[in-house]
C-alpha cells in the first residue's frame, strides 16, 4: 500500500514543501539540531564528523528556499544549525538530488560531476565533507528512517528515469 503512494507524495511534496520556507527559523533551526544530532549520534561518537570541528558548511535547498549552516562543537560533540555563520563551504542542489544522495540512489560523485548538486567554497572541505555522507552507514539509522529514505529515493530514482526515457525535461539545481 505504501509503495504505491510514495510517488502521489513525492508530487506532493513538490508542492507542499516549498511551504516550509515559511516555518519560523527557530523552530526550523530547533528541528534540525535535535534531528541531526539524534540521527547521527553514533557517527558524532565515532568522530566521523570531527572534521566539522569549528568549522561551518551550508546546504541550501533552491527549490525550497531553505539554507542552514552546520558545525559541530568539539566541546558539546553536537551537531549546532545557524541562520548565518562563518561558512567555508556552501553544498547546494534541488530537494529531490538531496533525497537522491541520502537514499543512496546516486553516488555522490555523480550529483556533483553532473553539477546537480553544487560544492562552492572550500573544495577541500567540500569533498571531505561529501565523503562523509558516503562513508555513513546506513545500519546506524533508525530502521523506520532508513526504509523510509530509501523508499522515497527508490521512487524519485525510478521517476527520474521515467523523465528521461521520455524525454521530458528536468529540473536543474540553481
Amino acid at each position: 500500500m505504501l509503495k504505491k503512494t510514495i510517488p502521489f507524495l513525492l508530487s506532493a511534496g513538490d508542492r507542499v514543501l516549498p511551504l516550509t520556507r515559511h516555518t519560523p527559523y527557530f523552530a526550523q533551526r530547533l528541528a534540525m539540531q535535535r534531528g541531526l544530532n539524534k540521527v547521527f549520534a553514533e557517527a558524532l561518537e565515532d568522530g566521523l564528523f570531527d572534521i566539522l570541528d569549528d568549522r561551518w558548511v551550508q546546504l541550501r535547498i533552491h527549490d525550497l528556499g531553505l539554507q542552514w549552516c552546520i558545525t559541530k562543537s568539539p566541546r558539546s560533540n553536537q551537531l549546532l544549525v545557524a541562520r548565518q555563520a562563518p561558512v567555508e563551504v556552501t553544498i547546494a542542489g534541488n530537494w529531490r538530488e538531496f533525497l537522491l544522495l541520502a537514499s543512496r540512489q546516486e553516488d555522490p560523485d555523480t550529483l556533483f560531476f553532473r553539477r546537480r548538486l553544487q560544492i562552492d567554497g572550500d573544495t577541500e572541505l567540500g569533498l571531505a565533507v561529501k565523503n562523509l555522507i558516503d562513508s555513513l552507514d546506513p545500519e546506524s539509522l533508525p530502521k523506520w528512517l532508513w526504509h523510509a529514505v530509501e523508499a522515497f529515493g527508490q521512487s524519485a530514482a525510478a521517476q527520474q528515469q521515467a523523465q528521461i526515457l521520455s524525454g521530458e525535461p528536468r529540473a536543474t539545481a540553481g
